[in-house]
């Protein structure tokens, strides 16, 4: 009886041993199914698709910088305009004190008072950046000139400034308000269509 039930265990134990593993035969069968030529060209085509996804990515974040750059500009073209529009609200103002200061200097009354305000007026000006065109004794030049006198002198060159009406001033490299000026010409036509000369 005890030989008989070894037998059977032996026979059992060489049967379990010798059963094939289906796992590794499947994996094995699987690689069996691939050439290197067609695991190579999968693995181009992995390549190519992680390209693709790279680039898209490239343009994406391009297209994100090119926007903030638009932004950050479109803001920062608002608040110069805003503060163009102000200033030259605020230069009538100044226009003003200096033509009170003139009439208070030739009626020899005391201006301290004035020059102190105008001292911080041109103080506010040169923080925020305004600076005046000068314009006496330049050749006219209309993008920073508005000419609205002429005289007729053959002494001074041609569209020559002889004269300041209003102070023009440029903010952040633009012209916010052009300097009225008097502009010289060396012989102009009357009335009657003869040359004048002077």
């Amino acid at each position: 009886m005890l030989n008989e039930d070894n037998s059977d265990e032996i026979s059992i134990k060489v049967e379990s041993e010798t059963e094939p593993n289906s796992k590794d035969e499947t994996m094995e069968n699987n690689n069996e199914n691939f050439s290197l030529e067609e695991i190579q060209e999968l693995l181009e085509k992995e390549k190519q698709k992680s390209q693709n996804l790279e680039n898209k990515l490239k343009l994406a974040l391009a297209d994100f910088q090119n926007l903030s750059k638009k932004v950050q500009s479109d803001i920062e073209n608002g608040v110069n305009a805003k503060i163009a529009q102000f200033m030259i609200e605020f230069l009538t103002i100044y226009d003003d004190f200096t033509r009170a200061k003139e009439i208070f200097s030739k009626d020899e009354k005391d201006i301290t008072g004035l020059d102190s305000i105008l001292k911080n007026m041109d103080s506010l000006l040169e923080k925020n950046n305004i600076k005046p065109i000068n314009a006496l004794g330049e050749i006219f030049n209309p993008n920073y000139h508005e000419a609205i006198s002429i005289i007729f002198d053959p002494q001074l060159d041609e569209n020559t400034i002889t004269k300041e009406i209003r102070k023009g001033y440029i903010s952040q490299n633009r012209v916010i308000r052009p300097t009225l000026v008097e502009i010289s010409k060396k012989q102009g036509e009357t009335k009657d269509g003869e040359n004048n000369r002077n």
